[in-house]
């Protein structure tokens, strides 16, 4: 059985009930600030019930994540022709041979070239767009296709941004070797590369050497 309470009743004869006005509701108001106070005690109870190592490993990735997601947003603001120039020194970082940049008037749809070993006879095209909500078509992967040279079959393709399916399935059933990285993926390979970041704080955690009390 339910009944129309009076605080009800007067909504309804005044007609209508905006949402900042139920927002200042005492009662609400009540309902918010026990809602808030449940969850804090909650999360207190997870961290008392956590090892001193749980926390430490925890926050770590708390701060792993947050730095990943600074290091997206400055990607993202970037001088176009100098993320491309960022993409190629993570390349360099990652172990591949050396890079040469490509003309900034007239690529042809190539923004750099790698040398996948030290004499450069295997060669990595790439292509890099700095978006920021765009997101990368096939039509893009079908122009980076078209300009790659006949002297390799290999290119990856970077975005700040992400692949739309289309893209991707342009990617996979092409007869070259494309290898996309999104935004994501981007910043991770950054991190852990140390490109563009730089150690803030080292700790160590020391533990009992058994071995040294052993006796005899």
């Amino acid at each position: 059985m339910v009944q129309i309470t009076p605080k009800g009743e007067e909504a309804l004869n005044k007609g209508s009930l905006t949402r900042k006005e139920l927002q200042q509701d005492p009662d609400w108001l009540a309902y918010r600030k026990a809602k808030k106070a449940e969850k804090a005690e909650e999360e207190n109870t997870e961290i008392e019930n956590e090892s001193p190592q749980d926390l430490i490993d925890s926050g770590f990735a708390s701060i792993e994540a947050q730095v990943k997601n600074e290091l997206l947003d400055k990607l993202k603001t970037l001088d176009p022709y100098y993320f491309q120039k960022v993409i190629l020194i993570l390349l360099k970082k990652m172990g591949y041979g050396d890079f040469v940049e490509t003309s900034k008037s007239a690529d042809g749809g190539i923004d750099g070239i790698i040398n996948q070993d030290q004499l450069g006879v295997e060669k990595i095209y790439i292509q890099a767009k700095r978006y920021d909500e765009n997101k990368v078509r096939e039509k893009d992967i079908r122009n980076f296709i078209g300009a790659m040279s006949g002297d390799t079959n290999k290119g990856v393709f970077v975005t700040t941004s992400c692949f739309d399916d289309a893209a991707a399935k342009k990617a996979h059933e092409a007869s070259h070797t494309i290898i996309l990285i999104d935004g994501k993926k981007l910043a991770e390979l950054m991190h852990e590369f140390g490109v563009g970041v730089q150690v803030r704080n080292t700790y160590e955690v020391k533990e009992i050497d058994e071995d040294f009390f052993e006796v005899g």
